[in-house]
């Protein structure tokens, strides 16, 4: 656990890239299997479910500390982070050496607490607290909660790992994705000699786009500098970008697996693509979306987000849910056919070859109409333009289609590991925005547990301000100091972590899209709400009223959701 610790703090304090990656590979270097594995299975963004809830760990704070509750809580309010307070509290100060390892503390004393009484629960906790030193008490407490966040990506992970096993990048991302366990025999596969084979229901680390207005030079409200840095439109396959869940088909042994970007398994929730899929040749992976589609099947006739969520939501669908809500995989890419690996193919080619194999599902079925794979894999439909004048005329018709924009993808690209610029761009509609106050703050995580950055912001309804959304990111780092010391300073209440702040400043928010909801306050929902910028030049008074910001659901197709 100790080096584990040691292995976190480094972390967490560098934004070096290559200094994260020395500090991994060292620790891989000398770890045991069983440790490593847990470490990859923690640096990866995994996390145990949380064992014991937070009240009761901040009620055994109070008594084990002997502090006046008033001042524990005041200490929470000001740090921001529970195992941060509970560490700075209760850890012992000086050296300490750490007893057992970090396997040992995950499998044989923090898994078992899930299943103890409370009695035992809060003995053996309050005993942790008091015997380690602040590095491992806050890594405990993390663990012990299901809040460890550490500050390096996958890509990063995978370099590290790379690097040590003498391995390349792309079959350790590989081996990475799906479902597995944080075991030794996991870890020794996962540096062990590359040997060209992949675990059944394995999917490929997904290719991401990078926002157009990331590319160098481009503005992506003007058509000119699209077109001088990007070329000729015949240079790229373009199609809408659809606002579904991102997923892989993965057809192999006969068995067929669905995994969403996040790396979970949700075939359980979309059955009949799981079972059209069955109509693919064995050894085919495809990249695509799952959408929620009306009867019958025409091609402008998918239906809002929100009905998707509806599945989203569940495990298993009942007959009602999946008459309600159709769902089809929207297929725009070929990973795999066969058991060939075609991604270092061009992007046109994979897409010739999806284009016949979807070809042949269609011409199968127009035979044996008891399955339906034409209706639930579908081929994603390519645009045509003989300019990017003519396709800039196209977005603006996006929200009318229940899509986000236009996906670009070089017709000569390789599919790339993560989001790699120039390969595969995103030009995404311009989104909503609204002038909202700041009415609550929290603190954010990791390096930002010191930092109010979690805002909560609202409209006027009438002389009250409503909640409708909060953000926390959009503001740079002199902002964010700006911001903190203003928040400290002008709190009006606490709630444990959350302040209730002055109703002084103004900021613009933008989204993607707007629905009614009986889940808030306000009446409404907003999809992916980010600050866009600080309104310096507004006062409170000058904000959006709840009334205009309903006028937006008439402007977007998913007011009926």
């Amino acid at each position: 656990m100790k080096h584990f610790a040691q292995l976190y703090q480094t972390l967490d304090q560098t934004t070096s890239t290559n200094a994260k990656v020395v500090a991994m590979r060292e620790y891989f270097a000398t770890a045991p299997a069983a440790d490593a594995a847990w470490a990859v299975y923690f640096l990866s963004g995994r996390r145990i479910k949380r064992l014991i809830g937070a009240s009761a760990l901040r009620t055994w704070l109070a008594e084990t500390s002997d502090l006046p509750g008033w001042l524990v809580e005041d200490t929470y309010a000001s740090v921001g982070d529970l195992a941060e307070t509970i560490a700075l509290l209760l850890a012992r100060t000086g050296t300490n050496e750490v007893q057992g390892s970090l396997s040992e503390w995950v499998d044989q004393r923090l898994l078992p607490l899930k299943d103890a009484d409370e009695d035992t629960q809060r003995n053996t906790v309050t005993s942790w607290w008091q015997e380690q030193d602040y590095e491992a008490c806050y890594i405990i407490n993390k663990l012990m909660t299901g809040a460890l966040r550490v500050g390096v990506s996958q890509t990063l992970l995978a370099r590290a790992l790379a690097e040590h096993a003498d391995l390349p990048r792309p079959v350790i991302l590989h081996r990475l994705m799906g479902d597995w366990q944080a075991t030794p025999d996991f870890y020794d596969a996962l540096i062990g000699e590359d040997d060209g084979a992949a675990a059944q229901s394995r999917p490929y680390p997904f290719c991401l786009a990078a926002p157009l207005d990331d590319a160098a030079g481009i503005d992506s409200s003007s058509i000119d500098s699209i077109a001088t840095t990007l070329g000729p439109t015949d240079e790229w396959h373009i199609e809408w970008k659809w606002d579904g869940i991102r997923a892989q088909l993965v057809h192999r042994g006969g068995e067929t697996f669905l995994w969403s970007r996040g790396e979970e398994l949700i075939g359980t929730r979309f059955p009949e693509i799981v079972g059209a899929a069955a109509s693919l040749p064995d050894g085919t992976v495809l990249d695509g979306e799952i959408l929620a589609w009306q009867l019958p099947f025409e091609p402008a006739a998918v239906m809002p987000f929100a009905e998707l969520q509806r599945r989203i939501g569940r495990k298993t669908v009942g007959k009602k849910l999946l008459r309600d809500v159709p769902c089809l995989f929207l297929a725009y890419d070929l990973l795999e056919e066969h058991g060939e690996d075609l991604r270092e193919e061009p992007m046109h080619e994979r897409r010739s070859r999806l284009g016949m194999l979807i070809d042949q599902l269609d011409d199968r079925d127009a035979q044996d109409l008891a399955t339906a794979s034409r209706h639930q894999l579908r081929l994603s439909p390519a645009l045509d333009a003989d300019s990017w004048q003519t396709l800039a005329e196209q977005r603006e018709d996006s929200r009318t289609r229940q899509v986000e924009g236009l996906m670009l993808k070089r017709r000569d690209s390789h599919y790339a590991t993560g989001r790699q610029r120039g390969v595969w761009w995103k030009w995404k509609i311009e989104p909503y925005t609204v002038d909202a106050v700041m009415i609550y703050a929290q603190a954010g995580h990791g390096r930002r547990a010191n930092l109010f950055t979690d805002y909560t912001f609202a409209v006027w309804n009438n002389d009250t301000l409503v909640p409708i959304a909060k953000a926390y990111s959009g503001l740079d780092n002199t902002e964010i100091k700006a911001l903190d010391k203003w928040i400290r300073q002008h709190t009006i209440e606490r709630f444990g972590p959350v302040r209730s702040v002055e109703a002084t400043h103004v900021f613009e928010l933008a989204f993607e899209g707007i629905n009614r909801s009986t889940r808030h306050k306000s009446g409404i929902a907003v999809r992916f709400p980010r600050i866009s910028r600080w309104r310096h030049d507004l006062a409170p008074k000058d904000a959006d009223t709840l009334e205009s910001v309903m006028r937006l659901i008439d402007q977007d197709p998913n007011q009926d959701a």
